[in-house]
């Protein structure tokens, strides 16, 4: 199982969206895939349309159980989604008070690596959308995975974001065996714009080496594929932002090789 990180410490950015496009484009190849949301807002949770107020089992269990998923409880854990190819495991609003409910639990940033080994054989990838902030959670997706993809909106506010993304992947890198292989994604581009052309620009610039060598435009039909809760390439295959996905994916799957650890 590939198991793959969305995080930037900026919200807005398109990190829903690139795990749900990302996602939905695997399963579209046959791919059995495993969607993590670890954001307490729970965009992708709500995005399959599921209530994180209201749900009776969330990812807020696994971190209850230390990272072991319960006998039994693997069925009511993994939500189903409007693509057969896609499991959700959904976020609760509960997970903006882990690190105080949990506070001194031993390994508490490897939780959700080691619930991730005792589904790996029932998943060919698992995509965790993480939240916009440093914290335990964040840190829980940059342990659990082999590739961290931080998608950048192309104005300079964003920038700013990555800014910090990058020096908290320096930190995590310390602690793990093999540094975490990143790729920065321009989103939201807009060539109309001077914004959007200046901040590509500055990636470009200083970003070379791990930036994506293309974009992902403003494309409404995404919004409308969240509004009616498919994935995008089921929505609209031909749309510009799922083309644009659609190359990422291929560059993704090109870069890094399979791997059975994290």
């Amino acid at each position: 199982m590939r198991v793959w990180a969305i995080a930037n410490q900026k919200g807005g950015v398109g990190k829903t969206t690139t795990s749900v496009a990302l996602a939905g484009l695997l399963a579209d190849m046959g791919k059995r895939v495993l969607v993590v949301d670890l954001d307490p807002h729970g965009s992708m949770t709500s995005y399959f349309g599921y209530d994180p107020d209201s749900l009776e089992h969330s990812v807020f269990d696994i971190f209850r159980h230390h990272g072991n998923i319960p006998e039994g409880m693997t069925a009511g854990l993994l939500l189903d989604t409007s693509q057969e190819q896609i499991a959700l495991l959904p976020s609760s609003t509960v997970l903006a008070t882990l690190e105080r409910q949990l506070q001194g639990q031993a390994g508490l940033g490897l939780t959700i690596g080691r619930a991730l080994t005792q589904v790996w054989g029932q998943f060919d990838h698992a995509i965790i959308d993480s939240p916009p902030l440093l914290g335990v959670l964040m840190v829980n997706a940059l342990a659990a995975s082999q590739q961290l993809i931080i998608p950048v909106q192309t104005e300079f506010l964003a920038l700013k974001g990555l800014e910090r993304m990058i020096n908290t992947l320096l930190m995590i890198n310390r602690s793990r065996r093999n540094p975490l292989p990143y790729t920065i994604v321009p989103t939201l581009f807009d060539k109309r714009t001077q914004a959007s052309m200046d901040a590509l620009k500055v990636l470009q610039a200083q970003y070379g080496e791990h930036l994506w060598p293309a974009f992902i435009p403003v494309d409404t039909r995404l919004r409308d594929a969240s509004r009616a809760g498919l994935t995008p390439s089921r929505f609209d295959a031909s749309s510009r932002g799922v083309l644009a996905y659609r190359v990422l994916l291929k560059y993704l799957l090109a870069a890094q090789p399979a791997s059975e650890v994290a």
